[in-house]
Parts: structure tokens; C-alpha cells; sequence
């Protein structure tokens, strides 16, 4: 018979009764430390892990409040000790009592002075009839007041001003102050030949607010030169034709064959193109919100149209590698136009990244740029060169090159002028078409913060020369007995007109020859956005145009 071992079996007992013990809690946690120190295939180490799962619920809602409160006194603390005092004094008012005695009384005798006789002649203006405004007897018919056009914009002086708003910091009278160029800017002269313009393109206007030739393209141009020169549809003397022309251009924007089209424009489409880009201005400087939605589908296709290598061909066939870089100077100066003024479409961004490598490896040889990809250096070197500055490049060697291949070009309307110091190279047939661009490429490199001299003497002396020129190169429309044609004013005096022509055969005269020569003579006043200095920094879009040198919208206040 097996012998028995009470001691043993009593201790088997209390093993047994001890699983069934309600344990203590800190007893439980030193188990379960204890129980992470013994191997992890033990039966200790598993109920460790299942006793940690247990008390994770209790510790947390301990220990997050402990936390939280720390943290607020931290906060408070801190709060507390930046806390500026203001130190109030109260000044104490001295009681103080009133003399309240009486004043002493005046003698009542006293001496009056003699009366003078004073002898006062004085004219009765004798008022003619013709002197009064006749006032107009009342009526009595009620009076209803005109609902003002959605796109009509007060010229009323507010007593607050905000400054740059809209991209924008121009106001009417601030001409040539943004540049130093100094006497070497416009003048009487160069204002009087742009005025003869401006009224020259109002007396040809449509009736349909457009302008003869390709339609679009010629309103858009005049557009933009209506713009430079600050005449908006609020302008006194030609706010009318601004907002028809405006309104021409945005009635011409359709969907046709699920792509949106400009109504009128060229086998080509240049006209979409210019015409997109003056949309773009106009919203810039007027901020009429009926032109925001048709800019934006414009821009849109021009994006969506760039084709694989970076460029633009004829009708925005994005499937061609041709890369025209007279077709891409329009959409890219469009596409600049929009983003200065706030309207950004899908893949604008890349778009600008792609336009700019295909400029400087499709584009560009032998030291300037080309027509079409791999072709040699033509007047459209000035096209390249600008959109490669408003792109914010303007100091790539590209550029720089671009600029010395023009260096002798001088402002013309004969193409021989452009060949001078280029004469291995084609400089092409339209001379006005290439100075527009060029004035604006060197009036950049010229002009712009830390310019180098040669480009400052460069500049100078182009627009010695334009000034010089363009005024006497202007055509006084005559009547067919010889006296000038003139317009009124608004202050009712007659004013001539003229126009510029060309001297070749491939524009659409003489609308585009007047705009392309205004508009040169005008790249000083900066009213346009994209003709800004700013333009071709690489950051300076709508927000850095808006704001001051502290980085906030200004205002001031007249009083």
C-alpha cells in the first residue's frame, strides 16, 4: 500500500485553493512582470500577455487624465508668463470749489462812439438769362431708375483704397513711373501718336463691337492695346468701345464638335490664341466675372493641345511634333496672361515645365531661335526669347544668346532693317510682327533688376530709336478734300487720327500694324500684366502682384 505524504498533498491543496483566491492588484502586476521574464512559450510568459490586454483598459484611464492635466498646466504656465500687463494710473481728480463771487459790474455811464457815416458803393451784376440753367419743369409721370449692366463699372473715389487688388497696381496717371528709364521713356510725342491710334481704331469699329480682318484676332489685339494704355470700360473717352469689343469676344467663344472654338478665327486658329489672350488681360484689369468661365475654356483646350514635345502647332492639333513657334508664342503669352490673372486649369503647371524644355532643346540653334523644330534662326528669335523670360527663364543662356542675335536689330516696318549684323541668318518677312516682340525683350532685359549695362545701353538706344520713328511713321487719315479726319474728345474737341501700315504683305492690315506699333510704344507703361517687369520673375504670378513689400494686401485711406 503506497504511503501518503500529508505535507505534500497539503501543499498541492494549497496550490489548488490558491487559483481560486481573489488576488490583489498590485499582486496581479508583479505576477505579470514576473511572468515577461520567464521563457515565451511558457504558460507564465502567455498569461502575462493576457493580464497586460487586462490592465491596459484601467492604466490608460489613469494615466490620460495625470497626462492631460500636466499638459494644461504646462500651457497655462507658459500662457500666463507671456501675458503682457498694462500698468492703469487713475489720476485722481482735485475737488476743487468754483470762485462763484459776483463780476464786478460795468460803469453805467459810459462814453459811446461817434457815428461815422461810411459810404458803400456797390456793383449789381447785371445776369442774362443765357447765364441761368434752364431747369426742366417737373413731371409727372413716375420715374423709374435704369438697373446699371452687369459688367458696368462705377468710377466713384472710395475713402478706402485697397491697393493691388486683382493682380493689379496701376491707376490712370502713373505712366512710364514704374520704369527709371527717365527721359528715355514715352513722351508727349510717342502719347499723341498712341491717342491717334486709339481713336483711329474706335472710328473703325463694327457695329458688332469687332474690327474688320480676321475678327478675333483683330478685336483681340485692339483689345490689348485699349488695355496697355489703360482704357478699360469705365474709360471717359473710349469705355464704350473697350466693353463692346469685350463683350464681342466673349459672345465668339462656342462649343463646336465637343472643343471650344473661337466663331470667325483663322484656318489656323491664331485668332483663338489672341483672342484667348486678351480675355485673359481683360479679366486681369477689369475682373468682369462674365469673362472668367469663357478664359477658362480657352485655356484649357490651348493646355490640353500642347503637343508630346512641349510645343504647339497650327489649330492646336496636339498630335503634331511640328512645333511652331510662332503659333506657341500667341498660347504661351495666353497661358502666362491667365496665370497672372488667377485662372489656373488641370495641368497648366506641367505645361509651362514641357513648353520650356522643348524652347530651349526643339526650338533654339545656332544661337537663336527657330521657326519650326530644327530649323535656323529667324525674326521669330524675339518670340522665343520673350516667352522663355515671361516663363521666368530670362537668364538661361538661351536667352542670352537670343539677345546678342538681336543685338543690332533696330525698330522698322522694312524687313532688310532686321537682317543688320545677322546676315548669314533669315530674319523673315514681317518686320512689325518681330519688333513687337523684340521691344519687349529688350525693354525686359533692360529694365529688370540687376540688368546688365550692355543691356541697358541696348534697350536705350531701341527706344531712342522707336521714338523716333514711329510717331513720324504714323498715316494721318485725310478727308478727299485733304483735311485731317478727326473724332471728339470727351470734352468735345476734335482730335486727329492715324494709323501704321507695314511694309510687307503678310498681316492683316492695317488693324494688326496699328496694334503691333502701339503696342511697342506703350511696353513702358506696364499697364498689361504680361508686359510687366514682374511678368518674367519666376514666383511673380497674382500673389506676389497683390501684395506689398510686407506681404499683405495694403490699404490706405483718404481723408
Amino acid at each position: 500500500m503506497e504511503t501518503i505524504d500529508e505535507e505534500s498533498m497539503k501543499e498541492q491543496l494549497r496550490e489548488e485553493m490558491a487559483k481560486y483566491e481573489e488576488q490583489g492588484y498590485f499582486k496581479r502586476l508583479f505576477k505579470m512582470f514576473a511572468g515577461f521574464g520567464r521563457p515565451h512559450d511558457s504558460r507564465e510568459y502567455k498569461e502575462s500577455v493576457l493580464e497586460l490586454q487586462r490592465q491596459a483598459a484601467p492604466l490608460l484611464a489613469i494615466l490620460l487624465p495625470i497626462i492631460g492635466a500636466v499638459i494644461l498646466f504646462v500651457v497655462t504656465a507658459v500662457g500666463d508668463s507671456n501675458e503682457k500687463k498694462i500698468n492703469v494710473e487713475i489720476a485722481q481728480v482735485e475737488d476743487t470749489k468754483e470762485d462763484l463771487t459776483e463780476p464786478e459790474k460795468p460803469p453805467e455811464e459810459t462814453e459811446q462812439p461817434p457815428d461815422v457815416e461810411v459810404d458803400i458803393q456797390m456793383d449789381t451784376p447785371t445776369i442774362s438769362p443765357t447765364d441761368v440753367a434752364e431747369v426742366a419743369p417737373p413731371t409727372a409721370e413716375p420715374q423709374s431708375v435704369k438697373v446699371a449692366e452687369m459688367d458696368a463699372m462705377l468710377q466713384i473715389k472710395s475713402p478706402v483704397t485697397m491697393k493691388s487688388v486683382a493682380g493689379t497696381a496701376r491707376n490712370a496717371g502713373v505712366r512710364g513711373r514704374y520704369t527709371n528709364g527717365g527721359k528715355n521713356y514715352g513722351d508727349a510725342t510717342t502719347e499723341a501718336a498712341v491717342l491717334k491710334a486709339l481713336r483711329w481704331l474706335k472710328l473703325h469699329q463694327n457695329s458688332d463691337g469687332s474690327w474688320p480682318g480676321v475678327k478675333p484676332a483683330s478685336t483681340g489685339l485692339a483689345v490689348l492695346t485699349y488695355l496697355a494704355h489703360d482704357e478699360t470700360p469705365t474709360s471717359p473717352e473710349f469705355g464704350d468701345t473697350v466693353k463692346r469689343a469685350i463683350n464681342y469676344l466673349i459672345g465668339s467663344v462656342h462649343e463646336k464638335g465637343g472643343k471650344t472654338v473661337v466663331a470667325g478665327a483663322d484656318g489656323h486658329e491664331y485668332a483663338f490664341l489672341i483672342a484667348t489672350y486678351a480675355l485673359c488681360e481683360a479679366y486681369a484689369m477689369t475682373t468682369n466675372p462674365e469673362i472668367l468661365p469663357v478664359a477658362e475654356k480657352c485655356l484649357n483646350r490651348i493646355v490640353k493641345g500642347q503637343s508630346p514635345t512641349g510645343g504647339w502647332d497650327y489649330n492646336i492639333n496636339r498630335s503634331s511634333t511640328r512645333d511652331d513657334l510662332s503659333f506657341a508664342g500667341w498660347a504661351l503669352q495666353a497661358i502666362k496672361a491667365g496665370k497672372m490673372a488667377g485662372i489656373h486649369v488641370s495641368g497648366m503647371e506641367e505645361c509651362i515645365k514641357k513648353a520650356i524644355k522643348c524652347l530651349q532643346t526643339r526650338n533654339f540653334r545656332e544661337g537663336g531661335f527657330n521657326y519650326t523644330a530644327g530649323g535656323k534662326p529667324t525674326g521669330l528669335t524675339a518670340t522665343g526669347c520673350l516667352a522663355m523670360q515671361l516663363l521666368g527663364h530670362g537668364n538661361t543662356k538661351e536667352v542670352k544668346s537670343a539677345l546678342d542675335f538681336m543685338k543690332e536689330w533696330k525698330p522698322t516696318f522694312e524687313a532688310k532693317d532686321l537682317l543688320k549684323g545677322n546676315s548669314d541668318k533669315s530674319a523673315g518677312a514681317c518686320p512689325q510682327y518681330y519688333c513687337y516682340y523684340a521691344a519687349q525683350c529688350k525693354y525686359q532685359a533692360g529694365m529688370a533688376k540687376n540688368a546688365l549695362p550692355a543691356h541697358q545701353v541696348i534697350w536705350k538706344k531701341w527706344n531712342a530709336e522707336m521714338k523716333a520713328l514711329y510717331p513720324k511713321a504714323i498715316i494721318d487719315d485725310k478727308n478727299k478734300d485733304g483735311t485731317p479726319v478727326t473724332v471728339k474728345d470727351p470734352k468735345g474737341n476734335d482730335r486727329p487720327v492715324g494709323h501704321w501700315v507695314n511694309k510687307d504683305v503678310h498681316t492683316t492690315r492695317p488693324v494688326m500694324d496699328t496694334c503691333l506699333a502701339a503696342l511697342q510704344l506703350m511696353v513702358y507703361y506696364r499697364y498689361l500684366p504680361t508686359t510687366q517687369l514682374k511678368a518674367s520673375e519666376v514666383e511673380a504670378d497674382v500673389e506676389a502682384l497683390s501684395k506689398d513689400k510686407t506681404g499683405e494686401v495694403g490699404v490706405t485711406i483718404d481723408l
